[in-house]
């Protein structure tokens, strides 16, 4: 461990080992009763929730788990939309003294069936009759299920009707008998490889890592009138996390989780900052060109991108706009920037980024629009964030420093190990994989980073996905993705060739973005799949971003050859995991043949030279 570098930062708030989850709500309601927490949607508007009627109805929903035999430390799974009720439930079982078992909404039968018998949950509440269709389809697969409830039948105005006669007193003596180092929730890992783990999560990583954070974050979270509009899945850590901080904080949480209807929302809500995973921001800007394009305003758009990271780049380096360059920007201001903030419904000024690379792009022109995007860096087992840029300490193409609390180190191979309060407790019934996990109270994350002098962590890439070609060199494949992905056209990319003698890449097309790309260029814009990646204006496109990505790398690491498939690679198909991330080792399977061709059989239409 000679050569490693290390990073740790001391806890800025004492740490307090009996507290729990629910006294993050209880202080929260000590100190502002009528602050709304929440809004749910209502007609065309929003209809706020006080942080005491919340807790109100917190109470009378564990009252209903209690009268229904949920006891302290029982499992219970839940399978659901990101809503209110989501942070409902959430908060009324740890109140009852049980422990959640989120299980994403999207899951297969298969997937559900491993998750409640690995768990040992005794009961399953569904939101959707979907859901519950799906856990009816297992149910014979897991004998320990005494209840499974749906939400959609009615079933928490039942658990609360049936829970009226439990006592105050038996809600209060049970939220209080979990201590920090009890377990908070079972997160089952969304599984890129293997069967998915259990993290089992404790209290205090929730309750240590969120007043932290909070003072770390204040001028995101702590600035009054606060508030963000959650779309990505609860059941993910990195939602869960924020939803608890902002209770923490005193943030107005607002959810919508039809993300088609995401612009609407964000219109009518108005929030000050967004959680996101990069696809996102990447929509927002193509979106924002291909409109501009159909409108004959492509140009126009292109140039106040341009001005914009040229803008945003010369202020990170601390260097002087040149006058042509303000009054450009001032234009495009008034043109372009101002009319995104709008779509984004007009105070958005911080945005979290996290689960993958935002590439400096995206973070300079949104930085020009007036939103600044923290990106983090973290995985379900540091309870999410590990490091993230803060309001005052940020820098672009980075992950930021590491938080207060924690530590984190580089092995000599580059790998980042991480300690401190967000660090979990172990994996669910497996000590093999616990003990892998660790060396000594550092767990090791299986990503590759580098520091810079002041801190500021960046990835670069997973250890297990560094491909080695025929003549020895190694390849991130990440660098070569992302700048690949962030075209409009392009859905996914996937980069190949360990232990070939160059470097190849599997492409698919974003089925959502081609039809307004395909009509600006002139085509049929109802074209299919199979006809797009056929079409010599298509490859072209994806020819010029791959050729913008290999500019970033070495010849030796830089793509050859690539094929665009006719298909598309979703959660549903298995090939992409909950937040998005693709299944590496699933693909190269699946696709095994198309990958063998790329190798095998000649493509005349490369312009690529493959000497």
């Amino acid at each position: 461990m000679s050569a490693a570098v290390q990073f740790e930062v001391p806890a800025i708030v004492p740490a307090d080992p009996n507290a729990n989850i629910t006294d993050l709500l209880v202080e929260r309601v000590k100190a502002t009763p009528s602050l709304a927490l929440f809004s749910v949607p209502e007609g065309d508007g929003w209809r706020d929730i006080t942080a005491a009627a919340f807790q109100r109805d917190v109470i009378a929903l564990a009252k209903g788990f209690v009268a229904a035999g949920i006891e302290p430390g029982d499992k219970v799974a839940f399978i659901a939309r990101t809503t209110y009720e989501w942070t409902l439930v959430d908060f009324a079982l740890f109140f009852a003294g049980a422990v959640m078992v989120p299980v994403y909404e999207t899951s297969s039968a298969a997937q559900i069936s491993w998750i409640l018998s690995d768990s040992g949950a005794i009961a399953v509440l569904s939101e959707t009759a979907e859901h519950a269709a799906r856990v009816d389809e297992i149910r014979a697969e897991v004998p320990l299920i005494r209840d499974a409830w749906t939400m959609a039948s009615g079933a928490l105005d039942t658990l609360r009707a049936g829970g009226t006669d439990v006592s105050d007193d038996e809600i209060e003596r049970r939220r209080n008998l979990a201590v920090g180092s009890d377990i908070a929730t079972l997160i089952y890992t969304s599984g890129s490889t293997g069967r998915p783990k259990g993290c089992v999560l404790t209290h205090s990583n929730f309750v240590e890592l969120s007043r932290n954070s909070a003072k770390s974050l204040e001028e995101v979270v702590n600035t009054p009138g606060a508030s963000t509009l959650l779309f990505i899945t609860t059941a993910h850590v990195f939602a869960r996390f924020i939803s608890i901080l902002d209770i923490h904080a005193g943030v107005k949480t607002g959810h919508q989780p039809d993300t088609t209807q995401l612009l609407p929302a964000l219109g009518s809500f108005q929030p000050t900052f967004l959680l996101a995973v990069p696809r996102v921001f990447e929509k927002v800007y193509n979106s924002a060109e291909q409109k501009a394009e159909a409108g004959g305003k492509g140009k126009i758009f292109r140039a106040a991108a341009h001005t914009a990271i040229q803008h945003s780049t010369l202020l990170q380096e601390g260097k002087k706009v040149p006058l042509g360059t303000r009054i450009k920007f001032a234009l495009f201001d008034k043109l372009v920037y101002s009319k995104l903030r709008a779509a984004m419904g007009g105070r958005v000024t911080y945005a979290v980024s996290g689960s993958a690379p935002l590439g400096p792009r995206l973070g300079h022109f949104f930085h020009s629009l007036g939103v600044t995007i923290l990106e983090g860096y973290g995985l379900t087992e540091t309870t999410a964030p590990a490091t993230v840029n803060l309001a005052k300490k940020s820098k672009i193409g980075t992950v930021g420093p590491v938080l207060p609390g924690v530590g984190v180190r580089l092995a000599e191979d580059g790998e980042i190990e991480v300690r401190g309060i967000n660090v979990f407790k172990e994996y669910w019934r497996n000590p093999e994989a616990t003990a892998a996990a660790f060396d000594g109270d550092w767990f090791l994350t299986g990503d590759l980073g580098s520091f810079d002098a002041e801190g500021f962590l960046t990835i670069t890439g997973r250890k297990k996905e560094i491909i080695v070609t025929a003549g020895g060199k190694n390849v991130a494949p990440a660098a070569l993705e992302d700048p690949i992905r962030a075209n409009p056209i392009v859905g996914q990319v996937v980069v190949v060739g360990d232990q070939k003698p160059f470097i190849s890449a599997l492409v698919t097309l974003d089925p959502e973005m081609l039809p307004a790309w395909l009509a600006n260029n002139g085509l049929p814009g109802d074209m299919s799949l199979a006809d797009a990646a056929k079409n010599p204006k298509v490859r072209e496109e994806v020819q010029r971003a791959v050729d913008i990505a290999n500019k970033r790398v070495s010849r030796a690491e830089s793509i050859r050859k690539f094929t665009i498939l006719d298909t598309e690679w979703t959660e549903a198909s298995g090939h992409l995991t909950p937040k998005m991330s693709i299944k590496r080792n699933v693909i190269l399977g699946d696709f095994a043949k198309d990958i063998e061709d790329l190798y095998t059989v000649p493509v005349t239409t490369t312009n690529v030279p493959l000497g």
